[in-house]
């Protein structure tokens, strides 16, 4: 697998340009009822891997997680997860009554190891790990999930990993459906990527590793996902969109969007 790919999960959401210290959620249509969930208590040390902490601050993953709307009792869809980084933060706010699912395509299996398992042993009892393509969720129920996530992903539906068949990692119609059928209705899907200039095509996402906005508001559309909130939390509008994002005049300082959609 190309060594690209790999960066594209072990970077995540990393630190934006210093434009200003905490952007606030813009919305956009109704908002969604207030947390009543206190998330400074999830990040606690308690045996978590020490780079764990490091990567809450460049990811501002305090911000990133209550923009989220995730609470106790829920049932959390963590897609393309990686080492789980976010899962554990979701599996510690969603507590006993809650579940998360794991998810990653098997083609991360190469580069993983056994991370995932290491992470979740003994500790995230709640955690189940899936390893699916992006376009078959088939171990999630039909409108089991109140939260899907999905964090510097959807442009990967448009790369083809070394020595795999295009479109290894799922189809992008057939993945917004099934995104579309696990969650409840009410039902949140929250999506960060890499901003391509608007009107660029999908294609993109696997040369500069970006989405337009527009596409995936596109996709959401045809699955009946409504947007209800975004913020620019992760937002450079230095960065142009059009350079690759492992290129070193713009790592790590990307453009991205955040986005909530709803369904209805």
């Amino acid at each position: 697998m190309r060594p690209i790919f790999l960066l594209a999960l072990t970077l995540g959401l990393t630190a934006c340009s210093p434009l200003s210290t905490r952007p606030q959620a813009v919305q956009a249509g109704p908002a969604s009822t207030a947390s009543t969930f206190d998330y400074d208590t999830v990040f606690v040390e308690d045996g978590r891997p020490a780079d764990d902490f490091e990567q809450y601050r460049i990811r501002k993953s305090r911000e990133i997680l209550e923009f989220t709307g995730v609470l106790p009792g829920m049932t959390v869809l963590d897609m393309e997860a990686g080492t789980g980084i976010y899962t554990e933060l979701f599996s510690l706010v969603v507590g006993e009554e809650g579940k998360v699912y794991l998810q990653n395509p098997p083609e991360f299996e190469t580069f993983l190891g056994d991370a995932v398992e290491k992470r979740m042993d003994g500790r995230l009892r709640n955690v189940t790990h899936i390893q699916t393509a992006f376009d078959d969720f088939e171990p999630v129920g039909d409108a089991e999930v109140d939260l899907v996530t999905w964090f510097l992903g959807p442009h990967e539906l448009w790369y083809t990993p070394e020595g795999s068949a295009p479109g290894a990692l799922g189809d992008p119609e057939t993945c917004f459906a099934e995104i579309a059928r696990v969650l409840k209705r009410g039902g949140h899907f929250v999506v960060i990527d890499h901003r391509a200039p608007e009107g660029a095509p999908p294609t993109t996402g696997g040369d500069t590793h970006r989405l337009a906005q527009d596409t995936l508001m596109e996709m959401m559309a045809d699955v009946g996902l409504r947007l209800v909130a975004e913020s620019d939390l992760l937002a450079n509008p230095a960065d142009d969109g059009t350079v690759n994002v492992f290129d070193p005049s713009i790592r790590r300082q990307t453009d991205r969007y955040i986005l909530k959609f709803e369904k209805p």
